[in-house]
C-alpha cells in the first residue's frame, strides 16, 4: 500500500469519526466501508486512492464528495435496492451494506465520477439561527435595516434567513409560519427582541450552486448527511422558499469580490453586514488577509447612521465554533455565543 493510499483511507476513517460524533451513524458507516473496501480495480477506487491533493476532511473532503454522490443516487431512485437502505429505512447489516456498496461503485461509475470533481458545499440552513441571533443584537443596537454581504454562500440559502421562523431561547423572530422553523437547543440569555429588516442581500462563492436548476437543488440536498432527517427536511423546504426569489450569488474569489462589491463609502440609513459561516478556515492566508483588510477599510469609514458589522460564525484555534461580531464605528469585537457547527446548539454569552 502506497503512502497516498494509506492517507486516503485514513481520511475516510477520520470523516467517519466526525460523522459519529455528530449523530450521523449511517453516513459514518459508509465512510468506514469506503475506507476499507475501495479498490484500484475500479475506476472510482483508482481515482480516490490515487488522490493528488489533500483528502482530509478539512481540505479536499474526499470522503464527503463520494458520500454525496451516493446520496444523490439514492434520491434519484435509479437503483431501487440502494435507495431502500437509506434512512429512514431500518439499518441493514454491515456485510450486506458493504456488498451493495461494492456493486454500486462499479455499476454507477458514470454517475458517481463527477461528484469527485467539486468540493462539498454544505449550505446548512441551521446556521441561519445563529446568524439571525447576531442580526437581532445588531438591530437592537442600531435599529436600521440591513444590507447583507455573504462569503462562501454556496446556493445562498442563509442569505434568506429573514424568511424563516425562529425560536431562540424565549425570543421569537423571523417570518411568521415559515415552512422552515429553527429552534436550536439554547442555553444562557436569549437574544434581544428586535425587528430584522433586510433590504438587500448578495453573496459570493467560487463555485455557486444554481438553486434555480434541478441539478443545483440535487447537489445541495446530497451534501446533507442522509441520516440527519431534520436537516434534510429543512433544506427541502428552504429550496422551495428560494424558488420564488433566489438570492444573487456571484462566482468569484472572496477577496476580489469583497474589494469590488463592499466599498468603503457608507450608505446612510443602512447597516451593512459582512457575514460568513464555517468557510474562513478554507480560505488561503492571502484571502484571509485581504478580506480582513477590506473589512477594516470599510469599518474606518462607518458612521453612526451608517454602521458596518463583520459577523463570523467560525472555528477558533481551540476547535470550537463561535459567533463573533465586530462593529464600526469603534471596531469593538464581541463574542456573542458558542455554537454547534450546524447551528443545532447555542450557548448565548451576551446579555444585550
Amino acid at each position: 500500500m502506497t503512502d497516498t493510499e494509506t492517507e486516503v483511507r485514513e481520511s475516510f476513517f477520520e470523516q467517519a469519526r466526525y460523522c459519529r460524533d455528530m449523530a450521523a451513524p449511517f453516513t459514518a458507516e459508509l465512510c468506514d466501508l469506503l475506507g476499507e473496501r475501495l479498490s484500484r480495480d475500479t475506476a472510482i477506487g483508482a481515482r480516490a486512492l490515487g488522490w493528488p491533493g489533500d483528502p482530509e476532511p478539512v481540505h479536499d473532503a474526499l470522503a464527503l464528495r463520494l458520500v454525496a454522490g451516493l446520496h444523490a443516487l439514492a434520491e434519484r431512485g435509479i437503483a431501487p435496492a440502494w435507495t431502500s437502505v437509506y434512512p429512514p429505512a431500518l439499518a441493514v447489516d454491515r456485510t450486506t451494506l458493504g456488498a451493495m456498496l461494492d456493486d454500486i461503485i462499479v455499476r454507477f461509475e458514470k454517475e458517481l465520477m463527477p461528484w469527485l470533481d467539486l468540493p462539498p458545499q454544505t449550505n446548512e440552513v441551521g446556521r441561519s439561527a445563529v446568524l439571525m441571533s447576531g442580526l437581532l443584537t445588531l438591530a437592537a443596537d442600531h435599529g436600521l435595516p440591513f444590507s447583507l454581504f455573504e462569503l462562501g454562500s454556496s446556493g445562498g440559502l442563509n442569505l434568506m434567513l429573514d424568511r424563516y421562523t425562529y425560536t431562540l431561547g424565549v425570543t421569537e423572530a423571523g417570518a411568521r409560519d415559515s415552512a422552515v422553523r429553527l429552534e436550536p437547543a439554547w442555553t444562557g440569555p436569549s437574544p434581544p427582541r428586535a425587528k430584522v429588516r433586510v433590504i438587500a442581500r448578495r453573496g459570493v462563492d467560487q463555485a455557486p450552486v444554481d438553486i434555480g436548476t434541478p441539478a443545483g437543488r440535487e447537489r445541495l440536498l446530497a451534501y446533507v448527511w442522509a441520516d440527519q432527517l431534520e436537516r434534510v427536511r429543512r433544506i427541502r423546504y428552504a429550496l422551495k422558499i428560494a424558488a420564488s426569489d433566489p438570492p444573487r450569488v456571484d462566482k468569484m474569489d472572496a477577496a476580489e469580490w469583497i474589494e469590488k462589491t463592499l466599498t468603503p463609502v457608507p450608505s446612510a440609513g443602512v447597516h451593512r453586514v459582512l457575514m460568513h459561516s464555517v468557510v474562513f478556515q478554507y480560505f488561503s492566508d492571502d484571502v484571509k488577509r485581504r478580506v480582513t483588510a477590506q473589512a477594516e477599510a470599510v469599518g474606518a469609514r462607518a458612521a453612526t447612521d451608517a454602521p458596518f458589522s463583520w459577523m463570523r460564525m467560525e472555528q477558533g484555534g481551540d476547535g470550537k465554533f463561535t459567533l463573533c461580531v465586530r462593529t464600526w464605528p469603534g471596531g469593538d469585537d464581541r463574542m456573542l455565543a458558542k455554537v454547534h457547527p450546524h447551528g443545532a446548539k447555542v450557548e448565548w454569552l451576551s446579555e444585550t
